[in-house]
């Protein structure tokens, strides 16, 4: 806590105490946001809003960051304060309690060089061998604690290296990542119609501190024979990867590959010594990916179509890491990104020890007025186990400026064993049509009305939705939903889960207090998912920026 108060103690003198900054213009900038969610808990024991610290006691949780930054002497500083008050962020059935400072940062450009200290985001390519990033609504902050340095060879050419260790909370994992890249651009062809490339090579490697090794020698320890296996201080990845544009057209190819390493893998079955035998195990495997996806856009018409086969390739601070938590590395998802309410209810989370997959995407439109869209998505694992699939269609019309009407049809296939961990469950199949009406008033109130119905024999049974939203731009939005389970399968009655929420905007501040009740699920961002366990209560959320 000592260091935290010192690391303060310096930022605040700063920003603060330079007569400049007061007394004179341009001299240096300040700027920052907060972001702060506050939830009070009501607890609902029908829907499973209960059986948790929040329901049962705390009956209040919260979540807040504030982040300043601030230039001048050449110099960019950074600072983030974070808070949890009995957030379920990291636990949806637990409750974490800390606040300090979450993030700190100096940096300064020096000639060719740029030099940056303290809690840094940053990555290799699409992320596949490194990814140093922050996504809240996850609880993801995988900063690296430590230094980084950029070389800038020419305008095109750029060389990058970093050592530190993760961030964890307001502490660190002990294991040390360093690694670096070589990344440019180039063309050929004439001016007007140029090819060009953007190549890169990264290479990330990761030590095993002394604590980290011995448990996990006394893990493997306690094997058979037969599963007994060795470990290793390091492990390597390697990338390589290139976009090129031609016209139309955009290729983006990373392979990656990864040296052996120790790694717990669920899907294994280890032998006891009585000679039964019991699923997961560590293994010692290298591992790799193959990431392609090539596009092709032109006036009124847009097709892509993207691939992905991975085997083994999880990369995490330690061994004993799971879920979201301890992950160095980003795969990039292979799914669309749906927004409706029902039709994003199931999401594939990426799979880092086996997956192959595809989707194609296409989008027509003939005129302003019209559009359409299609998305056929396939995941499987790589002994062919169906995963995922999805075929996602879509249609609007608009009329002058006035109104506009989309709709269409979403069908799922979605492995609730592999995604969620519930064994012995069927394939979850949905048939979700949907629709939208947006009428405008005059420039500033318009009325959104979205109407959907989920059709399934599976997990919660068959689900009915309506929304109704109403704005006056650009300061007020009032929201009604309700989320009906009207066929279900986990509850004796059928269940509605109300939703009402009013949104205020000051420049660029945004309030919004709700009343929500929301079944249980699995929110994801980017193929990275986590559980968001049933809410019933009162939310209050503030976004602003300064």
């Amino acid at each position: 806590m000592y260091k935290k108060t010192s690391i303060l103690i310096v930022f605040l003198s700063l920003f603060l105490s330079s007569p400049s900054l007061i007394a004179q213009e341009n001299t240096g900038s300040i700027s920052g946001s907060v972001e702060g969610r506050a939830n009070f808990f009501i607890r609902d024991s029908v829907i499973g809003a209960s059986n948790t610290p929040q329901y049962d006691r705390q009956l209040f949780g919260a979540e807040t960051w504030m982040d300043i930054k601030y230039s001048n002497w050449g110099f960019d500083f950074g600072l983030r304060f974070d808070m949890f008050n009995n957030s379920n962020l990291l636990n949806p059935s637990g409750s974490y309690s800390d606040q300090g400072i979450g993030r700190w940062y100096i940096k300064k450009n020096l000639d060719k060089f740029d030099i940056s200290v303290g809690y840094l985001y940053d990555q290799i390519g699409s992320g596949v061998i490194f990814r140093a990033y922050e996504e809240r609504a996850l609880a993801i902050d995988n900063a690296l604690f430590g230094a980084r340095v950029n070389y800038y060879l020419n305008d095109n050419w750029k060389i990058k290296g970093f050592t530190g260790r993760q961030k964890q909370q307001f502490s660190s994992y002990r294991s040390i990542i360093k690694g670096g890249s070589i990344e440019g651009y180039a063309s050929i062809g004439n001016e007007e119609k140029p090819i060009t490339f953007a190549p890169g090579i990264g290479v990330v490697n990761r030590t095993i501190d002394d604590e980290t090794m011995n448990n996990l020698v006394s893990a493997l320890a306690t094997y058979t024979p037969i599963d007994r296996i060795g470990a290793k201080y390091n492990v390597y990845a390697y990338s390589l990867y290139n976009t090129m544009t031609a016209g139309n057209f955009s290729w983006y190819f990373e392979g990656a590959y990864k040296t052996n390493e120790v790694f717990f893998d669920p899907l294994e079955t280890k032998t006891n010594w009585n000679g039964t035998t019991s699923a997961g195990k560590f293994v010692n495997e290298n591992g790799y990916i193959l990431y392609s996806s090539l596009s092709f856009g032109a006036k009124g018409f847009g097709i892509s179509v993207e691939g992905k086969r991975t085997e083994n390739f999880t990369l995490r601070t330690t061994p004993f890491a799971s879920l979201n938590f301890g992950q160095i590395n980003y795969l990039p998802p292979m799914s669309r990104v749906n927004t409706y309410r029902l039709t994003a209810r199931y999401n594939p989370a990426t799979q880092e020890l086996g997956e192959q997959a595809f989707q194609i995407d296409v989008k027509y439109a003939p005129s302003r007025k019209v559009g359409f869209s299609a998305n056929f998505t396939n995941i499987t694992d790589l002994d062919n186990t169906q995963l995922y699939r999805e075929i996602f269609t879509q249609a609007y019309y608009k009329y002058k400026r006035q109104w506009q009407i989309l709709g269409g049809l979403q069908m799922q296939w979605y492995n609730q064993d592999r995604y969620e961990f519930k064994p012995d469950v069927p394939i979850v199949q949905t048939i979700t049509p949907y629709a939208e009406f947006l009428y405008k008033f005059d420039r500033k109130k318009s009325i959104r009305v979205e109407a959907q119905y989920m059709l399934t024999d599976e997990d919660f049974g068959q689900w009915l939705f309506g929304l109704v939203e109403y704005s006056i731009a650009p300061k007020w939005i009032l929201t009604i939903s309700d989320m009906y389970n009207i066929v279900p399968k986990k509850t004796a009655e059928a269940v509605n889960y109300y939703t009402a929420s009013v949104v205020h905007v000051i420049k660029s501040h945004r309030f919004e207090l709700g009343y929500i009740k929301q079944v249980e699920g699995v929110v994801c961002s980017g193929g990275i998912c986590r559980l968001e366990p049933a809410f019933n209560g009162v939310r209050f959320t503030l976004r602003s920026n300064f």
